[in-house]
């Protein structure tokens, strides 16, 4: 079985592409897609369903194709609009605003409620700074990791952090068995 995403990461990113690029490009990235995914993201994403994670790639491919101009780097933007939405709504539990450590420490729930196979880890390297740490996904993507970059930099802002840094340390793509980003802020 291939790791899925929840519909949430999904509805993001038509979100945003609504929102960003105007009436008419989600079609225009629907109409890149293969005549079975274009059907099935027609007819309606539901945020708490889960999603083949490869389903979810080849919408970001096309998305970076159409859109982004070939730049990855609309991800990050994407994560930030994930968690702008998503944290408003139901698991706006992981939001402490004034403790940034805590939505940290919640990293591993945080991973399971966007995907169902692997874990995240955090591990404090100060009061403003630490690691995460992802493991045992079955599949990955850069546009995947920098949506999280994303994601974990506002929801970061939400609970109060200023200047938040999050860089990807270590890559599965290169080679090792995990993902780390570094994230420090004031």
């Amino acid at each position: 079985m291939s790791i899925q995403v929840k519909g949430a990461a999904l509805k993001s990113r038509q979100e945003f592409v609504e929102r960003e690029y105007g009436h008419g490009s989600w079609e225009k990235i629907l109409d890149q897609l293969s005549e079975a995914d274009s059907n099935e993201l027609r007819a309606g994403i539901i945020a708490s369903r889960w999603y083949p994670f490869d389903l979810s790639d080849r919408l970001d491919k096309a998305i970076v194709a159409t859109l982004g101009k070939g730049s990855r780097q609309v991800f990050e933007a994407i994560g930030a609009r994930s968690a702008r939405t998503n944290l408003t709504g139901s698991p706006k539990g992981f939001l402490s605003p004034g403790d940034p450590q805590r939505l940290l420490t919640l990293t591993d729930k945080i991973y399971g409620f966007y995907y169902d196979i692997g874990r995240g880890t955090y591990q404090a390297a100060g009061p403003n700074s630490g690691a995460i740490t992802t493991f045992d996904a079955e599949t990955f993507s850069e546009t995947d990791c920098l949506t999280l970059i994303g994601w974990y930099r506002e929801a970061l802002t939400m609970c109060g952090a200023k200047k938040v840094r999050m860089v990807e340390v270590s890559y599965r793509a290169r080679g090792v068995p995990h993902c780390r980003y570094e994230i420090v802020w004031d």
